[in-house]
């Protein structure tokens, strides 16, 4: 056979969920002493079991999880490539009674040579290589020919080859050919030449074989002694930038009245960069900045969607701008002005993806489930909008913890808990503005006294370091947190001690100039 046992390895090794940034190795330069290792002790206790409870176990796991585990060691990597295993994979994942009596290649080997063509074939819209393989390298070669007899649907031209290469290629017999499909052949040649649309010969396939199934085992024999090099390097190619591929055909390959319409609600209300958005959809665009404006379509390009299904990851995507083209509309129908609009439209999709984040890492969500979310979301920041009175209250307390826990779950404590700390804000901001403090904020450096004022917003990442901002910072956030009198008190004499040692600066510097004018005069 064509492909050998490192080669295949490799390839399964690359079908891991999330890919290793380290480089990887090529095919060829795979190393099968790497891939299977002698048995480890950490394995022993599993290998003292019989091959026929070890298959029991192994029929539990999914092909991806299986081929790992035969790469654990040579022990387990003979039961993983057991044929009953696999032979339930194809039943499975392709539809087909895998028939060693018929068939010449492994039903292992026959798993991985359709894995890998089905998922390029299922990505041929949005996959470049595959594209100029099928569309501009013509006469299209028999080899990829010999793969497209498994697809009904074919964007290429009608089929005009012999019938000897319709009967070696589908396998359809002479006399099964029609005459109405007959051309008239060139002066030169001595050839039948057949003229069939791809539908109309896959029908005839089907027909011929006797199902589907059958036309599978016929391809399968007719490739097993291929070189399959460059189906394996288009697969790498493709599960290296899947995600990448995918999302670009989604965002940029609408019709021109959807794709107005995506960018629009792509956009809308995001702050972002004009030089970067003037190139949308053209090849200088830089996708991953379009990207990195929502949270879904980073976890998405990472690969975190729907266990790193990509055509499952890319309708919760479709479904989530879906949802957001609803709650627009919705927002858009209210007599609010542009910023609460903007607000109420940011703190929605930041609490829908929040509370759906995890459920979107392993399922489809579906648009009615979003827009369900969504509502219950938004209720949530017109609540919030009401108890922060303000604007200005309002973005303070965004980034406060009871914020986002009111958000997620809805319990009005956080609300009691919001007010607090509004107050108590308020409070610091009242001492600091008293008349006999008046030569506190004369003294007091401008980052201090920034920290003092009500409209200060003092976020997670301001706490950290040992400068007198990051200190106090971390004083009041006690305070506005948890109430305790005692931490109000700290920030006093904390501010006042700043106070103090500005005073007794500036005055040893008055000192010292004093001293030097008496001294030269």
């Amino acid at each position: 056979m064509a492909f050998g046992i490192g080669q295949w390895e490799k390839e399964l090794h690359d079908q891991l969920p999330m890919l290793d940034s380290s480089p990887q190795k090529t095919a060829e330069e795979f190393d099968w002493k790497e891939a299977v290792v002698p048995c480890q002790s950490s394995c022993r206790g599993m290998l003292d079991l019989s091959d026929e409870v070890l298959v029991l176990i192994l029929r539990l796991l999914d092909p991806i999880s299986l081929l790992n585990t035969g790469r654990t060691c040579r022990a387990l990597f003979r039961v993983c490539s057991c044929s009953s295993l696999w032979t339930r994979h194809c039943q499975k994942f392709f539809g087909f009674a895998f028939s060693s009596a018929t068939s010449s290649i492994t039903p292992k080997d026959a798993f991985r040579l359709l894995h890998m063509w089905k998922n390029l074939y299922r990505t041929l819209p949005c996959n470049r290589s595959l594209q100029e393989k099928l569309f501009t390298e013509l006469p299209l070669g028999k080899y990829w020919i010999q793969w497209l007899v498994l697809e009904e649907i074919v964007p290429l031209p009608s089929v005009k080859l012999p019938d000897y290469d319709i009967e070696q290629l589908w396998g359809i017999k002479k006399e099964a050919l029609e005459e109405t499909h007959k051309e008239e052949p060139e002066e030169t040649s001595t050839d039948c030449i057949f003229k069939y649309d791809w539908r109309e010969l896959y029908n005839l396939t089907i027909t011929h074989h006797g199902g589907f199934g059958n036309v599978l085992q016929y391809v399968l024999n007719q490739q097993m002694d291929n070189d399959h090099g460059e189906l394996e390097g288009m697969y790498r190619l493709y599960y290296q930038f899947r995600f990448q591929w995918q999302f670009s055909y989604w965002l940029f390959k609408q019709p021109k009245p959807v794709d107005r319409q995506l960018r629009t609600i792509y956009l809308q209300w995001k702050k972002y960069n004009k030089r970067k958005i003037s190139s949308w959809g053209t090849a200088f665009c830089d996708v991953k900045y379009l990207v990195s404006l929502h949270h879904i379509t980073s976890d998405y390009w990472k690969g975190k969607l729907a266990k790193g299904d990509e055509n499952i990851g890319i309708q919760t995507v479709e479904n989530y701008f879906s949802m957001c083209k609803s709650l627009m509309a919705w927002i858009l129908g209210r007599d609010w002005g542009r910023l609460k609009c903007r607000k109420v439209y940011h703190d929605t999709l930041d609490g829908v993806y929040r509370v759906l984040k995890k459920e979107m890492h392993t399922t489809l969500i579906d648009h009615e489930h979003f827009w369900q979310v969504a509502k219950i979301q938004m209720a949530r920041v017109c609540k919030l909008e009401e108890t922060a009175v303000n604007y200005v209250n309002w973005k303070m307390i965004d980034s406060v913890p009871y914020y986002r826990l009111y958000m997620v779950s809805g319990n009005s404590v956080y609300l009691d808990h919001i007010k607090g700390f509004l107050q108590r804000k308020r409070l610091i901001n009242n001492w600091i503005c008293q008349e006999e403090n008046a030569w506190v904020r004369l003294l007091l450096p401008e980052e201090l006294y920034q920290l003092l004022e009500f409209d200060t917003k003092i976020c997670e990442g301001n706490l950290h370091g040992d400068t007198l901002s990051a200190h106090l910072s971390r004083i009041i956030w006690l305070y506005l947190h948890s109430g305790q009198q005692l931490y109000m008190e700290a920030v006093k004499g904390f501010v006042l001690e700043c106070a103090q040692a500005s005073l007794g600066y500036y005055t040893s510097v008055t000192s010292g100039f004093y001293t030097q004018f008496v001294h030269l005069n």
